[in-house]
């Protein structure tokens, strides 16, 4: 599943009843955030607790991003669950530090090891199988 306005696109690459991981591309900022909240709260309310955002072709990601992934993971939070970043770039990774948000985003190198720091039970196929 993939849905994207003309600077973000968002696509789930592997779930399971607990956990989605879904690869975040583009550009996330305040002409984006609606969307992005919208997609991301689908994702929850679909019951995921556990969301892990592939930001690897995340290009551009300023405050109003920073507070909507924010507020995804205090949504998460409510409901016991995590959100995690792999993949981070630079410019992403000094704002998180920057702005003491390393230890609510926690960043991975890898979704591979995002994943590894969830239970064994509620992760998703990782990776994902071809259909």
């Amino acid at each position: 599943m993939s849905t994207e306005t003309h600077r973000l696109t968002i696509t789930e690459l592997a779930s399971c009843s607990d956990s989605a991981v879904l690869r975040v591309s583009g550009e996330l900022d305040q002409s984006c955030e609606e969307y992005f909240l919208r997609t991301l709260g689908a994702s929850v309310e679909a019951g995921h607790r556990h969301l892990v955002l592939d930001v690897t072709a995340l290009m551009f990601c300023d405050s109003r991003g920073l507070n909507c992934l924010l507020a995804v993971r205090w949504l998460l939070a409510r409901r016991e669950g995590r959100l995690l970043l792999a993949g981070a770039g630079r410019r992403l990774s000094e704002m998180l530090t920057l702005t003491g948000s390393t230890e609510l985003l926690p960043a991975h190198r890898t979704v591979g090891q995002a994943l590894q720091t969830l239970p064994a039970d509620q992760r998703p196929l990782w990776p994902p199988r071809e259909p």
